[in-house]
């Protein structure tokens, strides 16, 4: 009886730790996904009246589009506030109404 608590409570112990494991390897995954999705560029052109910004970019994967130097539409103004030209960024865009959007946009670390 006594080796069958003990062998109980190494498998519950074993088991909690792949279980920990698996979720901290999920988080990393899903933050490397999120990081992946997000493209590198330089800015070149704030325009807030037009609520637009000009980047000249890498590769952004989601739109299957290659690296080239253009102008998009912000989903929200003021992240036209937190950048000027010359920042290396970070971002990400989507098609969103027939226009390319950046969703979110980041200074390069």
């Amino acid at each position: 009886m006594k080796n069958l608590k003990s062998l109980f409570i190494i498998s519950a112990l074993m088991f909690g730790a792949h279980a920990a494991n698996a979720a901290s390897h999920a988080g990393a995954s899903m933050a490397s996904a999120s990081a992946a999705d997000m493209a590198e560029g330089e800015i070149r052109k704030v325009d807030v009246d037009t609520k637009k910004i000009t980047i000249k970019h890498g590769e952004i994967k989601n739109l299957d589009m290659p690296g080239m130097t253009m102008v998009f539409q912000v989903k929200d103004p003021a992240m036209l506030d937190k950048v000027k030209a010359g920042d290396k960024v970070r971002f990400k865009a989507e098609k969103a109404g027939g226009a390319i959007v950046v969703t979110d946009i980041q200074l390069a670390k």
